[in-house]
C-alpha cells in the first residue's frame, strides 16, 4: 500500500472559463513542473507549431530566476489538444482539479503558445543545480581538507536552496483547449500580432537593474534635455521634435561612464553610485553645451510653445545640418569625454570644453570630402556625405581614439 503508482500527470487547482468561444484552464504551477508539463523546446529543431528558440535568451532568463529574488514573469500560454481532464468543485463548474498530462519523450496534448525561452529556461537552470550538486558530491566523496569541507557543504546548501526555490515559486499558465491544429497555429499568430514589445526606450525608463537607467529621470532633467528627449521612440526620425530618445540617454551615459565600447562591466555595476555617475554626465553635459552653438541654441529653445506645421524646432535644425543631430555622434564625444577625464592627470572642464569649442566649425553636416572627418585619420570612419559616424563598435572606438589625440597633438585644420 506504501508503494507509489507509475505517475504521469499533475494536478493544479484551476479556473475555468471561455475565451474566444474556446474553453480556457487558468493554473499557477511551480517553476520546476515547467520541463515536466511542457515540452523542452530544442533550439536545434524548429517545432511546426512555433518559432526557433534562442538557447542564450532561454539561458539568460534561467540566470534571471538565481539572480533575481524579486524576479517576475507573465502567465505562459499554452494549448490542449484535449489530455487534459478538469473535475468541477462547485456547481457552476468554474473551479476544480485540472490533471495535466507530463510531456514525456515529447509525448504530451500540451503545445506551447508563449513561454517556450521560460520553459527552456527553467529546464537549463534545473540541469545547471543538478549538475552542480552532482560534482560538490563527487568532490566531497574524496579525501579534503575541514576548510575545503566546510566550504563543499555550504555550497551545497546553497545550491540545494536555489533547487528548492525553483519549487516554492509558482508562475502563471493559461491553457487553451483546442484540438484543430490548424486553428492552433493561427493561436500563436494572433498572440503574436497583437502583442505590443518594449521597446528600448521604454526599457530605459523603467529598467532599474542598470545604472544607466536607474539615473535616467536625474539626468533628463538637465537643461539640454529638458523637455527634448521622447520617452517612447528609439528612432529619431526627420520628423520627430526631440533632440533623442531615452534609450539615447542611456546610450550616452554608458559612453561617458564606461568609455566608447559602451558597456558598464558587472562589477562597476555594483560599485558605481547613483550620484557618481549623475554628476560625471551633467558635467559632459555642460561641456558639449558650453561648446557647441547647434547644442547651446536646442537648450534655449522652448519645446512646449506651440509651433506652426511648417516650423522645426532646433532639435530637427541640428539633425538636418550638423553631426551633433546624430546621436552617435553625441556618444563619440561622451567617450572621447571620458577618456580625457580618466587616470592620473585628467584634463580639466575647462580645456575640454575649449578642445570641443575648435571642433565646433568641423561639425556641419553632411559630411564634405574637404572635412577633417574625411580628410585625416578620421576618414575611415564616414561614410561620404555622412551625417553620423559609422555605428559599428569598432569604429566609435577608433574615432575616440582619434579625437583624444588630437586633443593631445591637434591637426592643422584645429
Amino acid at each position: 500500500m506504501r508503494l507509489s503508482k507509475p505517475q504521469d500527470s499533475s494536478t493544479y487547482l484551476a479556473l475555468k472559463t471561455i475565451q474566444g468561444g474556446r474553453a480556457v484552464y487558468t493554473t499557477r504551477v511551480p517553476l520546476l513542473d515547467l520541463p515536466t508539463i511542457l515540452p523542452v523546446p530544442d533550439p536545434n529543431n524548429v517545432d511546426k507549431d512555433n518559432r526557433k528558440v534562442d538557447r542564450l535568451h532561454a539561458k539568460h532568463f534561467g540566470e534571471y530566476l538565481d539572480t533575481k529574488q524579486d524576479w517576475v514573469a507573465p502567465a505562459l500560454l499554452a494549448r490542449d489538444s484535449g489530455g487534459c481532464f478538469f473535475e468541477k468543485l462547485d456547481e457552476r463548474g468554474e473551479v476544480g482539479y485540472l490533471t495535466v498530462p507530463w510531456a514525456i519523450g515529447g509525448i504530451s496534448s500540451l503545445r506551447t503558445i508563449d513561454g517556450q525561452h521560460r520553459v527552456l529556461g527553467v529546464s537549463i537552470e534545473k540541469k545547471r543545480i543538478t549538475d552542480a550538486i552532482a560534482a560538490v558530491d563527487r568532490e566531497m566523496s574524496r579525501k579534503v581538507s575541514p576548510e575545503r569541507s566546510a566550504k563543499l557543504h555550504a555550497e551545497r546548501e546553497k545550491l540545494v536552496s536555489q533547487m528548492m526555490r525553483l519549487k516554492a515559486e509558482y508562475v502563471g499558465l493559461d491553457i487553451y483547449v483546442e484540438p484543430d491544429p490548424i486553428k492552433a497555429q493561427q493561436m500563436f499568430v494572433d498572440v503574436a500580432d497583437n502583442a505590443k514589445g518594449i521597446s528600448s526606450a521604454v526599457r530605459a525608463r523603467f529598467d532599474s537593474y542598470k545604472v544607466a537607467n536607474r539615473t535616467l529621470s536625474d539626468i533628463i532633467d538637465h537643461p539640454l534635455l529638458k523637455g527634448q528627449v521622447d520617452a517612447e521612440q528609439d528612432r529619431m526620425t526627420m520628423k520627430n521634435p526631440n533632440l533623442m530618445g531615452a534609450k539615447h540617454v542611456a546610450d550616452i551615459t554608458r559612453a561617458v561612464i564606461a568609455g566608447p565600447g559602451g558597456r558598464i562591466s558587472k562589477k562597476a555595476e555594483r560599485t558605481l553610485t547613483d550620484g557618481e555617475v549623475i554628476e560625471q554626465v551633467k558635467d559632459f553635459l555642460d561641456v558639449i553645451s558650453n561648446a557647441f552653438t547647434g547644442l547651446a541654441a536646442v537648450t534655449e529653445d522652448d519645446p512646449e510653445r506651440e509651433r506652426r506645421a511648417d516650423e522645426l524646432t532646433m532639435a530637427q535644425q541640428l539633425r538636418r545640418t550638423s553631426l551633433l543631430g546624430s546621436v552617435g555622434m553625441l556618444r563619440v564625444l561622451g567617450g572621447a569625454f571620458r577618456e580625457l577625464r580618466a587616470g592620473d592627470n585628467p584634463a580639466e572642464l575647462d580645456d575640454i570644453t575649449e578642445f570641443f569649442k575648435r571642433l565646433d566649425p568641423h561639425m556641419t553636416a553632411p559630411v564634405s570630402e574637404v572635412s577633417i572627418w574625411r580628410t585625416t585619420d578620421a576618414g575611415t570612419n564616414f561614410e561620404p556625405n555622412a551625417a553620423a559616424p559609422i555605428m559599428r563598435t569598432q569604429n566609435i572606438v577608433s574615432l575616440v581614439g582619434i579625437i583624444v589625440g588630437w586633443y593631445k597633438k591637434p591637426p592643422a585644420a584645429l
